[in-house]
């Protein structure tokens, strides 16, 4: 692996206990290196804090690098199960940063599907439809916590410039991490399907072109041997005769082996046809699959929305309850005040008796 572009920054994590905090793994601005691995064709984030790697991201089509604030940034990797954030001492740092995050994603995406054609064109059909499960990724809550837990701590400032994390720690949904895979598959899927549909129309035409052409050839060959025969009846002229049938029995030769090689593409293109039935076999199945996620989606994202009307009720009570509280300290304080005034009135009676 070589380094193909470094930067300076502090590294933060989210604590994998609370799910909400921001924890400093770098006690100051650390080099922040993005490196390609060659042999795996892979491109990864990596830092290091003395002989301590404290980021070890590859990167993925599915991850996105998110601006919070002027100076900071942060995207999720669900294989380490965290989320990572940085701060940078300028905008320009941070923009510089995002930029590269983006052209390494897509050089990702790009030897990701260079890497699915690969093994399309050398699995079976079957291998192929036994690949399309995809294990869930990890869960909203997993990486960033609920809504509750998504505030961003204050970061206490050091010599070096530091960017503080802002309170808006950005969810990465699992639901629509699935739907853009499907979506891309389907995409894919349409453009062969598109493509494997013109080929089947072309050979079509072409089967009944070579049809037509067979049955005129057996035609020319049937006239040509009554042809031959009427020759040797009516001539006089044996010799004429044969050398004439010798060259009409070389052309039928020749119709035949035209005639057997337009049988072996006729052959071939069946063939093809088979084939291309088996992929829009599979093309409806996954295409039934991403329905089946689109509803599983959709239930996802009911839940989502129920949990939110549960925590604004939960904020609501804790707020008529501080309320309450509040109300019941200040009628507590009127009658210690009484009780003050009526201890002093007592203690001067019995100064007075």
């Amino acid at each position: 692996e070589q380094p193909i572009f470094s930067t300076r920054a502090h590294v933060f994590q989210i604590d994998p206990n609370t799910k909400k905090n921001w924890v400093p793994t770098s006690k100051h601005a650390v080099t922040v290196s993005y490196f390609y691995d060659s042999t795996r064709n892979v491109y990864r984030i990596i830092s290091l804090d003395g002989s301590k790697a404290i980021i070890n991201s590859t990167i993925t089509p599915n991850m996105t690098f998110t601006k919070t604030s002027q100076k900071f940034g942060q995207w999720a990797d669900s294989r380490a199960n965290t989320v990572y954030g940085l701060g940078f001492s300028s905008e320009h740092h941070l923009s510089k940063f995002a930029e590269k995050f983006q052209e390494f994603k897509e050089a990702a995406r790009i030897a990701k599907e260079k890497s699915h054609e690969k093994m399309e064109l050398t699995s079976t059909p079957s291998q192929e439809s036994a690949g399309g499960d995809i294990q869930s990724p990890l869960t909203p809550e997993s990486i960033n916590g609920t809504d509750d837990e998504r505030a961003m701590p204050e970061v206490t400032q050091n010599s070096e410039p530091k960017a503080e994390p802002t309170q808006n720690a950005l969810p990465f949904t699992h639901s629509s991490t699935i739907s853009k895979h499907w979506e891309a598959e389907l995409a894919t899927l349409k453009g062969n399907n598109a493509k494997l549909t013109a080929a089947l129309l072309e050979s079509t035409a072409n089967v009944k072109q070579w049809k037509q052409q067979l049955a005129a050839y057996q035609e020319e060959a049937e006239r040509l041997h009554k042809r031959v025969t009427e020759l040797e009846c009516v001539s006089s002229q044996a010799n004429a005769v044969h050398m004439h049938k010798t060259e009409l029995n070389q052309t039928i030769q020749e119709l035949e082996s035209t005639l057997k090689k337009k049988e072996e593409e006729i052959e071939g293109l069946k063939q093809e046809i088979e084939n291309a039935r088996e992929l829009q076999a599979q093309r409806d199945s996954l295409t039934q699959k991403l329905q089946e996620v689109e509803i599983r989606n959709k239930d996802l994202e009911g839940q989502l929305s129920d949990l939110e009307q549960r925590l604004e009720k939960s904020q609501n009570e804790q707020e008529a309850f501080r309320n309450n509280l509040k109300t019941l300290l200040e009628i507590l304080d009127g009658k210690i005040f009484e009780l003050t005034e009526l201890r002093d009135n007592l203690a001067k009676l019995i100064e007075c008796s």
